[in-house]
């Protein structure tokens, strides 16, 4: 034993002896950093592939041109958000205005009370909250008081007391990095300043007397990186009166009522989220794993149109849809997918309206429902010639629309087509669009994150 310790320590010894003293080491970074899988998401590795439409349009429209692109690696959700992992949020953001509300209210107990936490002298508003300490139970009275708020006013129309989804609210920051890019705008490494008349355009929210949210777009003075922050607000329930908006003359009254909250369509993909519902959603999610982890991880957000479309084609570049066929019947003479094969025969595909995530079988790459059920959100800003504009490298026609833009600028692609669409759409490579703002029963969404290596 003695003689294990001895050889142990010698080695340790002329490890130490054999480190160069004074020359270049690096940092200390140690071993070969692999990243772990994040939980129900898919590794999509990097290649290129032919980006465009395979088949002529079906209205008519010229399509843009194909064009050969290569794409880096990255995760990607196996299926579409669903509206279990939607609730999540919805009851991340509940509680913690919840416990918020409470603490300023003077309810310590709501506070992280931390020895070591550095802003405990700050105003409770900018205090981290103590996730530990449970909600109030309905029987106290005083605070149940304090969270009038969260509910509508009593009504001889109401039951009972309601929960107000409006007092969803979530607010977030973010860097406008289309605002650094620009020249007028560059950082002077010399002078170690930004160059005189620099201004960033950026977002700035806040909630009136009235309670309603604001979304203004502001020109500040750009002299530090702080002025190219954004800060959003964005009630975050999803619409539920889109089922009966859309389809007037139709019976979707229960799909209204049920349809988010029921736990009979927990693992239906969820709709009715706007894109930037989703982008908040995005920034949750990217916040709840960096503060759940020591090493931090890419942010989660919503796959550009070239991620999607080659994340959709499973491996098959010239792939026409996701299980690499040219028709949506398989042998057997089963449809591959959730769509509208007929003038109101919305059935023959086993699906009326949205079906359970993975109803379907997966492409080549294991990813569910990249055809059909619902069409997805992209980060992608829509242009009908944005083909002739990318680059090569990591394609992607951006641009960041700020709240005074004109409704043109706020158009977002969407891909995969959905329960209510025809064939044509459900092809890897056909886009159309919706607005940033509107909602849809047709139209969810599934997060993307960079990989952090080769």
């Amino acid at each position: 034993m003695k003689k294990c310790l001895l050889l142990m320590l010698l080695v340790v010894a002329v490890a130490a002896c054999n480190q160069p003293k004074g020359e270049l080491v690096g940092a200390g970074a140690k071993g070969n950093f692999r990243e772990a899988n994040p939980y129900g998401m898919v590794f999509v590795k990097r290649g290129s592939f032919l980006m465009g439409a395979n088949d002529q349009s079906a209205i008519g429209s010229i399509n843009d041109k194909s064009v050969n692109i290569t794409v880096d690696a990255f995760w990607m959700d196996d299926s579409e958000i669903t509206n279990d992992e939607y609730h999540q949020f919805v009851n991340w953001v509940r509680d913690s205005i919840t416990r918020r509300a409470l603490l300023l209210s003077g309810y310590e107990e709501y506070r992280l009370q931390d020895k070591n936490q550095l802003n405990a002298d700050l105003p409770p508003e900018t205090c981290l909250l103590n996730w530990k300490t449970k909600l109030p139970k309905a029987k106290d009275e005083e605070m149940q008081q304090v969270l009038d708020f969260m509910y509508y006013p009593e009504s001889t129309t109401l039951l009972k007391k309601e929960f107000n989804p409006n007092s969803l609210r979530y607010r977030y920051e973010g860097i406008n990095y289309d605002q650094a890019a620009l020249r007028k705008n560059k950082f002077n490494v010399n002078t170690g300043s930004y160059l005189p008349g620099a201004v960033a355009r950026v977002d700035s929210a806040y909630i009136d007397d009235d309670g309603a949210i604001h979304n203004v777009t502001i020109s500040r003075p750009l002299r530090t990186r702080a002025d190219l922050v954004s800060s959003r607000i964005v009630n975050i329930y999803p619409d539920t009166i889109m089922w009966i908006r859309d389809f007037q003359y139709s019976f979707n009254d229960p799909k209204m009522k049920m349809y988010f909250s029921h736990v009979g369509y927990a693992h239906y993909p969820v709709v009715g989220v706007t894109w930037e519902q989703s982008m908040a959603f995005c920034n949750w999610r990217s916040n709840l794993f960096n503060f759940s982890h020591a090493v931090l991880g890419q942010e989660y957000r919503l796959p550009t149109e070239a991620e999607w479309e080659y994340a959709a084609r499973g491996g098959r570049n010239g792939a026409l849809y996701p299980w690499g066929g040219n028709y949506t019947l398989d042998n057997k003479g089963c449809y591959m997918a959730n769509f509208k094969p007929s003038r109101g025969a919305y059935t023959r595909d086993k699906g009326a309206t949205t079906m359970k995530v993975k109803s379907y079988d997966p492409n080549g790459y294991g990813l569910y429902d990249m055809a059909g059920n619902v069409a997805e959100w992209t980060s992608s800003a829509f242009n009908p010639s944005s083909n002739t504009l990318v680059h090569d490298m990591n394609a992607s026609f951006q641009y960041n629309a700020k709240s005074d833009d004109a409704d043109i600028l706020k158009r977002k692609i969407i891909k995969g087509g959905s329960w209510k669409d025809v064939a044509y759409y459900l092809q890897c490579g056909s886009k159309t669009y919706e607005y940033q703002d509107l909602s849809r029963p047709y139209i969810g969404f599934r997060c993307v994150r960079s990989y952090n290596g080769e």
